[in-house]
């Protein structure tokens, strides 16, 4: 079983999704291997290499009263198989489909032309509870790479969150922290050690000790099994938390992060421009390319404690 699936620090916190009744008989496997030619300069050779499997997975809602049950099909992502559930979770709450407390049951849904791959699941809402899907129109297929395909406008994805950091919220870390933060990250990544193409997202105490952490072939796909993982275990908000990606930082990131009350994200990679606003709008401190002892600060820099008589500018 990949790491991806384990959880290193467990919460003794009991909320209502722990009480959820999920009926999910996953496969844990992420990696298939093919044979492959390999050229190094003038040799050529046969060999195997692993790859991170992708595949799709249509998340449905079934919600309504006892008597006038609805059923739709709120998305379909290419993602790694394992964690769903979470993912699944993860998903509807990050883009404000659902609230942390309605679910009833999470289950597998058979279809006769999916060879008996658990690719369809369905989230069932206790008797009343109403969804907002005024602002998911994604009803259709999203790539693994690009989690806003499918959306209807920009507008769309500025989900509001009930957990937006308010500015006399005061958390600090030390740059230290920081630094060993991609190492640790890395040491635990099961599935990019055998494949070097699969994401991570890592939650990280205040101390850099590593709570959480789930990977994806798809980034989004790794952030919303993370906070569906968080959700389960009542650890929203997670304003005392640090969120590690492994590749860049986009604005969904950013927007699902804060609509888990995230404060403090660094990323291995670049962040896009839109992020980086977006970030200031929610006062988020964010920091990218964090790899080698080094990293920028982009916004809300007063949450990190950096090295005296250092500046060279």
């Amino acid at each position: 079983m990949g790491f991806s699936s384990v959880n290193l620090i467990a919460s003794s916190k009991r909320s209502a999704f722990n009480r959820i009744s999920i009926h999910l008989t996953m496969t844990t496997n992420s990696i298939k291997r093919f044979n492959i030619t390999k050229i190094t300069d003038a040799t050529v050779a046969d060999a195997s290499d692993a790859l991170a499997i992708e595949e799709p997975l249509e998340i449905r809602l079934e919600y309504g009263t006892e008597d006038e049950r609805q059923v739709k099909t709120v998305s379909v992502t290419m993602r790694t198989p394992g964690n769903d559930a979470e993912l699944a979770l993860g998903f509807l709450f990050t883009e404000g489909i659902i609230t942390a407390d309605p679910i009833k049951s999470i289950d597998y849904c058979f279809i006769a032309c999916a060879e008996n791959k658990e690719n369809v699941i369905m989230v069932k809402l206790n008797e009343g509870a109403v969804p907002n899907l005024n602002n998911s129109e994604r009803n259709f297929y999203t790539t693994s790479s690009c989690g806003v395909c499918g959306k209807g406008s920009i507008s769309a994805i500025r989900t509001v969150s009930s957990f937006v950091n308010k500015k006399g919220v005061q958390h600090t870390i030390d740059a230290e922290v920081l630094y060993r933060l991609p190492d640790i990250l890395r040491y635990y990544q099961d599935a990019f050690a055998s494949t070097g193409g699969i994401h991570a997202s890592g939650l990280f105490n205040l101390a850099g000790e590593l709570l959480l952490l789930r990977e994806d072939v798809g980034r989004h796909n790794a952030l919303d099994k993370l906070i569906g993982a968080a959700i389960t275990k009542e650890m929203l908000p997670l304003n005392n938390h640090i969120l590690l990606l492994s590749g860049r930082a986009s604005f969904e990131l950013v927007q699902k992060a804060a609509m888990a009350g995230i404060n403090m994200i660094a990323a291995v990679g670049a962040p896009s421009s839109l992020a980086v606003e977006l970030a200031e709008e929610f006062n988020i401190t964010l920091a990218g390319f964090l790899r080698n002892r080094r990293f920028n600060i982009y916004t809300a820099a007063h949450r990190i404690l950096l090295p005296t008589n250092e500046n060279t500018y």
